[in-house]
């Protein structure tokens, strides 16, 4: 006869937000082969990602005027992985590039998701008549 430990009760949705941040996933995001020896050019390989960030993150790393080429692809429709090529001018590597446009995508997220907010609360639009 076993002894099994007690369930303990525990409520998912009770966790902060600080403590999901904090959980970070190493292995979202891997550099593939093929990256020079400088840092200027990389490509990566996203995890369950599709052409949803692929298309957003390659527009933003392209408005960067220290990137030369921004490129991305999906290898096959069936796996869940992005792959995405930067190469910059030399002022700063690949993955600098990327952690910027990474960045600049998560600010402008949150700033529609403000603006969007801001507007639905103020509730000043104009409502359908029956």
């Amino acid at each position: 006869m076993s002894v099994e430990e007690p369930v303990k009760d525990v409520d998912v949705s009770m966790q902060d937000d600080e403590e999901q941040e904090e959980q970070l996933d190493t292995e979202k995001i891997k550099i593939l082969p093929g990256a020079t020896e400088d840092g200027t050019a990389a490509s990566f390989q996203i995890l369950d990602e599709d052409h949803t960030l692929g298309n957003a993150l390659r527009y933003i790393i392209m408005k960067n005027p220290d990137v030369e080429f921004c490129g991305y692809s999906i290898p096959h429709p069936s796996e869940t992985k992005l792959n995405i090529r930067i190469q910059t001018y030399g002022d700063m590597t690949a993955v600098e590039a990327l952690h910027k446009g990474l960045d600049d995508l998560s600010d402008m997220c949150t700033h529609i998701e403000d603006k969007f907010a801001e507007k639905i609360n103020k509730a000043d639009y104009p409502k359908e008549e029956p």
